[in-house]
């Protein structure tokens, strides 16, 4: 169902629908452009491959299908609205399903992560939630459209407008996890279950950065930024101190999933930082790089839990020599690392090109060092991990912390047995579709950037 109405919105004016007959500016519209569709899609995706993943890794209560399903609902009702406060209400529904799954773990590190995520969280959100109720003072309208004249109509160096602007990016910001108010992504990602880690890594920070492209775009517009230098500046301070210090806290790690959490502190800098550019060559790169890293951080996560699942493999020094004794769960890991480092052709690579290209175009020189620099970090902390997997001897399956039964599953050379209790074939496809997702996704990418075209020069045509 979103494929098809992405084939529709793809087209020369979004797709509208008034909820309840109520017209905008007094009901709730939703809106679905290219942007939105790319975003409801990649929703659905990601979702389905990680339910297929979850049947057999767990966890498979109701409760736990059910609390997945809403944190679906939140994530697609925040993509397709077109009104600030019924984001809101998507964005709550979307944290208060995250935190539950991040505490659907077993342990009490999950309940500690979860509760960590969830006082963070409600920050985020209050901060949104008082940004919102400035613009409505301000204008006396909720529809982002509207908001787009009134907020001009008010003038952008109204200090209410401003403090508005500054809150509602604030407030994302603690969702997107950015450097310093990241504190509770790194907990919630390696206490939660392997597939909770993947789901929320891939999508609860990838669709609030997709809000605050819609805020400053959508409702603020770039004339804002160009009227308001301080605002631009901020960006861009934001973005660079998480792509740098995101990437060294990322080096620094043992463990792989707080290693892989801090590396999306680092990317989602990039985001931001395209954003700050504010060109519309940037923003392609920045929506190419929300579904790259959806698709590439979301099958990591879900590798090195199938790793973990029958090797006991949770720390790096326990991949070594891992790629002799699973070929292929570690090339798809190896693939998958190497498009995080922007390795052409993977998707990772056509983001941060558009994304660089953009910062050239605006002569912002040294948001274009940083996002050079950006590779080479990155590939400061995957490259250990593919020379260990690869390049060194295992060591002996009983001193990996693997199990009796992992162990009796895997012969030489030969990967996992199909027929292991720890593994499904649902868990292998995910794993190796997402690897092949990463390359066959960068070849058409830019094909995809020329589709985006129409919807990128409405968000950004002012700019001109």
């Amino acid at each position: 169902m979103a494929v098809v109405l992405a084939v529709r919105a793809f087209g020369e004016q979004p797709v509208r629908y008034v909820v309840g007959g109520f017209t905008a500016p007094f009901g709730i519209e939703l809106v679905i452009d290219g942007l939105s569709a790319t975003m409801a899609v990649l929703v659905a995706v990601v979702a389905l491959g990680v339910l297929g993943y979850a049947r057999v890794a767990g966890p498979r209560s109701n409760r736990f299908y059910a609390t997945y399903l809403l944190l679906v609902a939140g994530l697609s009702g925040m993509s397709i609205t077109g009104d600030v406060f019924n984001m809101y209400v998507f964005l709550e529904i979307t944290g208060l399903a995250a935190y539950a799954l991040v505490a659907s773990g077993e342990s009490g590190r999950s309940a500690r992560a979860a509760l960590k995520y969830l006082l963070v969280g409600t920050v985020g959100a209050s901060l949104f939630l008082l940004g919102i109720g400035f613009a409505y003072v301000s204008t006396g309208t909720l529809n982002m459209a509207d908001l787009s004249t009134q907020l001009a109509a008010v003038g952008y160096t109204s200090p209410l407008v401003q403090a508005s602007f500054g809150l509602l990016v604030v407030g994302l910001f603690v969702k997107i996890a950015l450097f310093p108010v990241h504190t509770w992504q790194p907990s919630a990602y390696a206490g939660a279950p392997d597939s909770v880690s993947a789901l929320i890594s891939a999508l609860v920070s990838t669709i609030a950065a997709y809000a605050l492209i819609r805020i400053v775009f959508t409702v603020f517009t770039v004339e804002f930024l160009f009227t308001n230098g301080f605002a631009q500046t901020a960006l861009v301070a934001g973005a660079t101190v998480s792509i740098v210090l995101g990437s060294v806290l990322a080096v620094t790690q043992r463990e792989i999933k707080r290693m892989l959490a801090y590396s999306s502190v680092s990317q989602f800098g990039l985001v931001v930082g395209a954003i700050a550019v504010a060109n519309g060559t940037a923003l392609t790169g920045a929506v190419i790089h929300l579904v790259g890293h959806a698709i590439m951080k979301g099958g990591l996560f879900l590798t090195s839990g199938l790793v973990a699942n029958v090797a006991g493999a949770r720390t790096i020094d326990e991949y070594q020599g891992i790629a002799k004794r699973f070929p292929k769960e570690s090339t798809a890991f190896g693939v998958l690392a190497l498009a995080m480092v922007g390795v052409p052709p993977t998707i990772g690579f056509v983001g941060k090109w558009y994304i660089a290209l953009g910062a050239v175009e605006a002569r912002s020189w040294p948001l274009l060092v940083v996002i050079l620099a950006s590779t080479l970090l990155t590939l400061a902390y995957f490259a250990r991990i593919i020379e260990r997997m690869f390049f060194h001897e295992p060591d002996d399956v009983s001193a990996s912390g693997g199990t009796t039964t992992a162990a009796t599953a895997v012969t030489d050379g030969e990967g996992i047995d199909a027929e292991s209790p720890l593994v499904s074939s649902g868990m292998r496809a995910t794993v190796l579709l997402a690897a092949v997702l990463a390359v066959v996704l960068g070849v058409a990418a830019f094909e995809y950037g020329q589709l985006l075209e129409p919807t990128i020069e409405r968000q950004s045509h002012r700019s001109e």
